[in-house]
């Protein structure tokens, strides 16, 4: 029997842990060869070694121009195609207008918008070669809606929202596909950071998890199946849509 993604050839950024990992995991196990990009080599090798089916390990930062260059040049060379990228790389400063510094909101967007906009432009060309792709981008349920103390992050992910709109807009005639996935709360380094530097850690924690009537906060497991949908020939007919996977946290 034919795997789900046989034939595809992946790219997933920020894979070295959390949503990046368990996705890049999840396109192996259903027949995908993998690019796993990241800042750190470690936490690439140690995925690429779970994964066990020689993928491709690439450090690279997807804030830089010429990383990105190189990186899907590294791909293409070693896979001779590319249909599938997972835009999940991404950073997090909390804080309001007046505490997040002219730094942590240049990197909030050079990271969550720029670089995601790079790299989607530079795989454009080696999906129309394919014949087409799918693009799937992480942004969240704060694309969606607003929130406390999120006043860099929430804005680059409403822009990566809609970017997502624009860009499937754009080259659905050419058979790629491009569409979001919104996550809440997923305990990830991300948010495991979020929740540690809390006056009170596990006050915190309940607080979150009494956001979603689902009862308990995302694993990145939870993202990772979706992702393989949207990847998959499943959803040949999905394009942008916006996906809120948040354990009814916008239900509310």
């Amino acid at each position: 029997m034919k795997s789900r993604l046989e034939g595809k050839f992946a790219v997933v950024t920020g894979a070295g842990s959390g949503i990046g990992r368990a996705c890049a995991l999840a396109l192996a196990r259903d027949g995908a060869r993998v690019a796993l990009v990241g800042r750190r080599k470690d936490r690439l090798e140690a995925v690429a070694h779970t994964i066990g089916q020689s993928p491709l390990v690439v450090v690279a930062d997807v804030s830089q121009k010429s990383d990105i260059a190189r990186m899907v040049e590294h791909t293409v060379e070693n896979f001779g195609a590319l249909n599938v990228l997972i835009n999940n790389a991404g950073v997090l400063h909390p804080g309001t207008v007046e505490q997040v510094t002219e730094q942590q909101w240049d990197e909030t967007f050079n990271v969550n918008v720029r670089g995601l906009w790079l790299l989607s432009r530079q795989v454009l060309p080696q999906m129309r070669k394919s014949g087409g792709g799918s693009i799937i981008n992480i942004a969240s349920v704060l694309g969606i809606n607003g929130v406390r103390n999120r006043a860099a992050y929430a804005p680059s992910k409403g822009a990566v929202v809609l970017l997502t709109k624009c860009m499937a807009i754009d080259h659905g005639a050419e058979n790629i596909r491009v569409n979001a996935i919104c996550p809440a709360f997923v305990e990830t380094d991300l948010t495991a950071a979020i929740l540690r530097d809390a006056p009170d850690p596990d006050a915190y924690r309940r607080e979150r998890i009494g956001a979603h009537p689902i009862g308990r906060l995302g694993q990145p497991e939870d993202i990772a199946g979706l992702a393989i949908y949207l990847a998959s020939d499943e959803s040949s007919w999905v394009t942008g849509a916006v996906f809120p996977v948040d354990g009814g946290y916008l239900a509310v």
